[in-house]
This record gives C-alpha cells, sequence and structure tokens, in this order.
C-alpha cells in the first residue's frame, strides 16, 4: 500500500516510519510513506500558505492553490482507486471498519489541515471525504494522520508477527477486547483467573468472549447496541452482568 501524507510539518509524521509495527512494515515492503509540504508549492519569497477568511473572524485559512498542487502531486504518484481524505474535525468519526475499508485501497493521501481549516472550494474539488478522530480539537492534523496510518498499517498481511492479533484487537469484531494478564501469577494477592489457567481452551475462549461482551456493555454500550447479540451472546452477557452483582 502506497500512503501520501500532505502536511506542513512532514517531518512530524514521517517519525512514525522508525517505530514500532509501522516501521517494521516500511521495511518489509508492505507498506510506502511519502510527503508532500505545501510550502515547496508556493510563489512568493515568505512561501506563503494561509490567508485571512473572507467575512471575517479569528485565524487563517489555508489557500487553495497550493494545497491543490500538492495533492495533485501526491495522486499522481498513487496507483488508481487511490482516495484523498481531509482530516477534518467535521468528518464522520474514524473508526475500525474505517481502517479495515482504507487498507483493501491501493493507496491512500491524507490532508493534515492547519489554522482554522482550508478554503472549502478544495474540499469540493479534491476531497474525496473527511474524517475526524472524535469530537475534540487538535492543532492539525499531523497526529490524525498518524494514528489512522498506524489503525491501517497494522490490518496489511504480513504486519504483525501474529496474523490472528487484528482479528482478536478490540472493535475487531464491534466490542472492546478483553482482558489480558501475564506472568507472575499472584501480584500483590490479585491472581489471574482460575479458568486462564486451566488448560481448558473452550472454557478460556468462551470466558474472553464474556468479559468482551460484559466490558463493552459497562464502558461503550453504544457497541453493544450495533450488534445483533445471538441467543449465546445474550446468555454470556446475562452471566457476565449476574457476576457482577454477587
Amino acid at each position: 500500500m502506497q500512503i501520501s501524507v500532505v502536511s506542513l510539518f512532514p517531518e512530524m509524521v514521517s517519525a512514525i516510519a522508525d517505530f514500532g509495527i509501522v516501521g517494521r512494515a516500511v521495511e518489509r515492503g508492505l507498506v510506502s510513506l511519502d510527503f508532500e509540504n505545501p510550502r515547496d508549492h508556493t510563489n512568493d519569497a515568505h512561501r506563503t500558505v494561509d490567508d485571512r477568511p473572507y467575512g471575517g473572524g479569528p485565524g487563517m485559512v489555508m489557500k487553495f492553490e497550493p494545497l491543490a498542487k500538492a495533492l495533485q502531486a501526491s495522486r499522481a504518484r498513487l496507483p488508481e482507486r487511490s482516495r484523498v481524505v481531509y482530516l477534518s474535525p467535521q468528518g464522520a468519526v474514524f473508526d475500525q471498519s474505517v481502517a479495515e475499508r482504507y487498507a483493501e485501497l491501493p493507496g491512500l493521501v491524507l490532508l493534515a489541515g492547519r489554522y482554522e481549516g482550508v478554503d472549502e472550494r478544495l474540499i469540493e474539488a479534491q476531497v474525496d471525504e473527511e474524517l475526524s478522530l472524535g469530537d475534540f480539537v487538535l492543532s492539525g492534523g499531523e497526529v490524525a494522520a498518524m494514528a489512522v496510518i498506524d489503525a491501517i498499517v497494522r490490518l496489511l498481511p504480513g504486519a504483525l508477527g501474529d496474523e490472528e492479533s487484528a482479528q482478536q484487537d478490540s472493535f475487531a469484531g464491534g466490542l472492546l477486547d478483553f482482558p489480558h494478564y501475564t506472568r507472575p501469577e499472584v501480584i500483590d494477592g490479585r491472581s489471574v483467573p482460575e479458568v486462564l489457567v486451566s488448560g481448558d481452551h473452550a472454557k478460556i475462549a468462551r470466558w474472553r468472549q464474556k468479559q468482551a461482551l460484559g466490558r463493552s456493555y459497562l464502558r461503550r454500550p453504544d457497541l453493544v447496541d450495533k450488534l445483533e447479540l445471538d441467543d449465546e451472546q445474550r446468555k454470556l452477557l446475562d452471566e457476565f452482568l449476574k457476576e457482577q452483582r454477587t
């Protein structure tokens, strides 16, 4: 997969290629990252990329022309069916299903905005969709771009040491993840749940599913509301809630 990031601070985003899963995926050739700075597409001595908003108001707005040229340069390096995504508080909320959809693409351009945003005509002319990390405001889209890249890359075949890891991540099945434990077996009087040291894989799988359902119900009931639980899942959730009351 090819990912191109359009940003005024490409060095900020490029750091993600030096560490962890993304770094290893880059080394293995599973993903390529490149960057385009809109300042490189300006014609004045100050390399101006922003201007005052029409209609007045605080802050500055990123100009159409430098961004349009930067996006065009990025798109020219990517294969067909690549999409341009503007990271914006006005966008649809990014979630695991979006990450999975993007991971199927041959290429992706991520536009990291700054200031009060970008000229709306750029979105109309060059952007395929807008995307938000959530209902809060960042200083720019670079952090959001890094989050999107990380979420996508871990889904690419060969990116993880164990292919089942991505399948069992939080949200992969629409639920939060179950609790995890490692050695030692007892810490400060707190023991690992007995089922996890039983060696009974069927019981362990059932316990993990129950915990995932219960955690999601208590912490993110909206996730459970989106699912159509089957009879076994309802039974497990009922068991979990009864155990919580005892």
